[in-house]
């Protein structure tokens, strides 16, 4: 399958790229800022014996985006899988957030969805078939103090992947939402020892998660076949809906 990830060159998004690159997809990494993670990973695969294309593109901006998808379709010739990982956070009192602060954090976690899939829908409309998976967060489900911006970025993401599911389901195209709880990667370096420990204490399974859990959601999601509008939240029992 021809599978192209945003947000790919660290955290979860390049777990998602290794693994499903190893599993023998054409995958297509895409980053924005950080070229010498994605060109590492890129080599890392390269000496493995793996083939990875990697794809710089601003996802907030619409332009890029279509160049992005238009370099996919040329060289593929379809689009079969779209995973929306790229994203943003920030910690701030919802008093002291400002316009900037609220419109960057939609334009990159939501409205760059909202990008990515209208560009891809087209080619997967046309071979009437495909699956898109967007990445939102546990705090989209629940919300979270002082990342009021973060959160209403990602319930977004959610109520878009539900709406569309129902539109897209006749072009035989699925879509859901994958809300992981706290995974173990650079997005909670603001985090101490002892408050990860804190927070390990209050889930069931009493660990934090790591970025393969959420790329075999990922795995499932791809291959399962009647699943969509879905959110699915791997969190180790922390937040039960």
């Amino acid at each position: 399958m021809n599978i192209l990830i945003t947000g790919a060159s660290r955290g979860i998004g390049k777990q998602i790229a290794i693994d499903l690159a190893k599993a023998g997809h054409n995958v297509i990494a895409n980053y924005n800022k950080s070229e010498k993670d994605a060109k590492l990973m890129q080599e890392e695969l390269k000496k493995e014996n793996y083939e990875i294309d990697i794809y710089k593109a601003d996802v907030s901006k619409r332009n890029e985006v279509k160049s992005m998808v238009d370099f996919v379709i040329k060289k593929y010739g379809k689009i079969d899988v779209l995973i929306n990982n790229a994203g943003i956070s920030q910690e701030k009192m919802f008093t002291d957030i400002t316009d900037s602060d609220w419109n960057n954090i939609l334009q990159v976690n939501l409205t760059s969805v909202f990008y990515t899939i209208q560009e891809t829908l087209p080619n997967m409309i046309h071979n009437k078939s495909g699956c898109i998976i967007n990445i939102s967060s546990i705090w989209g489900l629940v919300g979270a103090s002082c990342e009021v911006h973060y959160s209403v970025s990602k319930a977004g993401i959610d109520a878009l992947t539900k709406s569309l599911a129902k539109e897209l389901g006749p072009s035989n195209i699925r879509i859901n939402s994958i809300a992981p709880g706290i995974i173990d990667t650079d997005m909670n370096k603001n985090y101490t020892k002892q408050e990860l420990n804190n927070i390990k204490e209050e889930i069931p399974l009493n660990k934090i998660g790591s970025p393969n859990c959420i790329s075999q959601c990922i795995n499932w999601l791809i291959n399962e076949n009647y699943t969509t509008g879905q959110v699915i939240s791997p969190n180790g029992g922390w937040v039960i809906i």
